[in-house]
């Protein structure tokens, strides 16, 4: 076999040696003009050591802006290097900062707890190198989009602009939702922790975490014994759910509260309508423009899942076909933005405004000037009791007599699941009707545009301590079709205040305030009706709140044995926002 894979390569090497020497030379002319460093080391302030790659442009002395990655993502040094070179083919030094622990660096893995310090000391790294004229910009996606946000923790004066992508926040978002553990973050511990890279085998390996999740959830176990069950430790998953309140151990990953007062610096950020992550995103701006509003922060948001925004968009998302005028190309606009600030060059042009989102179903980009002002009012509708075919009514007038709905949800049955509110598809025939309620309006007597995010109070009392709901907003089309336009998962009680947990009183009428909900923009048509579905939260996707009122990783089905008994209020709302000409 040697010897004939050698005589292969003479072959080629004699018949195809001018195309080869063609492309070697095209391959070295291209290689001459990167001055490649792909082990560089930085040394933090607390004495551990990170991995950084950076590429300048051959024989080009003079100082230029920074455009840097700050990344666990260690992957192929190739799909690294052509990002690295898009810098500088723009006229920029490019560089990556691989996390703490990847890559060369021999220090411990801990995704989140150290990005904050370690991205300050790698922008003043920067800063003082030659080849940097002062100005640093960040750009990226998902975690890269975090370690953005949290080089403003802290922020240094070199950095001068930041272009986030669906920007995770740790503690809410992913590996939490409004106070919910959910699941996906738990292999990607393994996937960006296990090694110096990505363990890809462990990342992948669909079969064995959701065999566990299946045993978890058949077994009845504590949810956090899943790596019991699993039969491999994972220590970041127990570090994370030791801290179910939004406590000081999350608040310091990222700016909170009034470290956003001190965020100058421009900002464009991209997001999804449909990115699993997307208030972790859209909350770093809401809190900027609460706590600095005149910091110039842009927005650029579609129909997009967590990794087509990174792409700038997909031709079709859970089996619906977007508007072609959806899809964009986000590199262009990235450096069209970096030699905006960077270059003082002109404003991308599809910056009409601060916010700048594409409209479902209209085929069309609208701008606003804040995440307020997309609408210009909203429609309050009430979850009555009122038959309304086989829903109940969504009614805009509140009930004059207090009356109720009651749900009984036994967590011991597993053979039945509640809360379908995942939208995959976005576009269903049908939805579930076998357990909680759905509401029901009249159809619209002329078009509307649904513009920002949804919001409400469930009035209820239960027989328990807590419990997790979900709240799912569809549009029922002309044509009998539901469009999945936004949702709500969270803890009843958490929400009020995500830093400290406060118990319901049993049999005790409760208001559960909701508005961490998904943004989304979609024109209705005449004739369709809103549709709300309002139910527990009880699946195997997420962590399950049995409602004793303790810590909810630690309960188990032994916990389960009296029903969750809920009387839903007809005198719950939601509010829907719309934007009126």
């Amino acid at each position: 076999m040697k010897v004939f894979l050698n005589f292969i390569i003479l072959f080629l090497a004699f018949f195809y040696c001018p195309a080869q020497q063609t492309r070697k030379a095209k391959t070295e002319d291209l290689q001459s003009m990167y001055n490649i460093q792909d082990s560089v080391s930085v040394k933090t302030r607390d004495g551990a050591t990170l991995s950084l790659m950076v590429v300048r442009k051959k024989g080009n002395e003079i100082p230029a802006p920074v455009i840097l990655q700050s990344t666990i993502y260690v992957r192929d040094t190739g799909r690294d290097m052509v990002s690295l070179k898009r810098a500088v083919d723009n006229g920029y030094v490019g560089v990556i900062a691989y996390a703490r622990g990847k890559r060369f660096s021999q220090d411990e893995i801990f995704p989140y707890e150290n990005d904050a310090n370690d991205t300050y000391d790698v922008i003043d790294w920067i800063s003082k190198q030659k080849w940097c004229n002062g100005s640093v910009g960040m750009y990226g996606g998902s975690y890269n989009g975090f370690t953005q946000w949290a080089a403003c923790k802290n922020l240094h004066p070199a950095l001068k602009t930041i272009v986030p992508y669906v920007a995770a926040r740790p503690g809410q978002g992913l590996p939490v939702e409004n106070n919910i553990f959910v699941n996906p973050n738990y292999e990607w511990a393994f996937y960006v922790g296990n090694n110096k890279y990505l363990d890809t085998i462990a990342g992948n390996d669909r079969q064995r975490f959701r065999k566990m999740q299946n045993k978890w959830w058949e077994t009845g176990v504590a949810y956090k014994k899943l790596d019991s069950i699993d039969g491999v430790a994972n220590k970041w998953f127990q570090r994370w759910i030791s801290h179910p309140s939004f406590d000081h151990y999350w608040q310091k990953m990222t700016p909170y509260e009034k470290d956003f007062a001190q965020i100058k610096i421009p900002v464009l950020a991209f997001d999804g309508y449909y990115n699993d992550g997307q208030s972790s995103g859209l909350y770093y701006l809401r809190e900027l423009q609460k706590y600095s509003p005149r910091t110039p922060a842009y927005l650029i948001i579609g129909p997009y899942g967590h990794f087509g925004t990174q792409s700038g968009g997909e031709a079709t998302l859970y089996g619906y076909k977007v508007d072609p005028v959806a899809l964009f190309d986000i590199n262009t606009i990235t450096y069209q933005w970096f030699d905006y600030i960077l270059k003082k060059g002109p404003k991308p042009e599809i910056l009409k405004d601060k916010i700048n989102y594409q409209v479902m179903g209209a085929n069309e980009w609208r701008s606003a000037p804040s995440i307020d002002k997309m609408n210009n009012g909203f429609l309050t509708l009430y979850l009555t009791d009122n038959k309304s075919g086989k829903f109940y009514s969504l009614n805009s007038k509140k009930p004059v007599k207090k009356r109720y709905l009651e749900q009984q949800i036994d967590f011991a049955n597993r053979e039945i699941t509640n809360n379908d509110y995942y939208p995959e598809p976005i576009i269903r025939k049908e939805i579930d009707t076998t357990n909680g309620f759905n509401f029901i309006s009249e159809p619209l007597e002329e078009p509307l545009l649904i513009n920002g995010s949804f919001l409400g109070e469930i009035k209820a009392s239960i027989n328990k301590k807590d419990m997790d709901i979900g709240v799912t907003l569809y549009e029922l089309m002309p044509n009998g079709e539901y469009f999945h336009l936004s949702y709500f998962i969270g803890r009843a009680s958490y929400s009020t205040d995500i830093t400290k947990r406060k118990l319901l009183k049993p049999n005790e009428i409760e208001t559960i305030p909701f508005s961490n909900t998904h943004l989304v923009s979609k024109q209705l048509r005449k004739g369709s009706r809103l549709v709300i579905y309002l139910n527990v939260n009880k699946n195997p996707f997420s962590e399950l709140n049995y409602g004793t009122g303790k810590t909810v990783s630690e309960e188990t089905i032994k916990d389960a044995k009296e029903p969750l008994k809920v009387k839903w209020y007809n005198d719950s709302f939601v509010k829907i926002p719309v934007l009126r000409h």
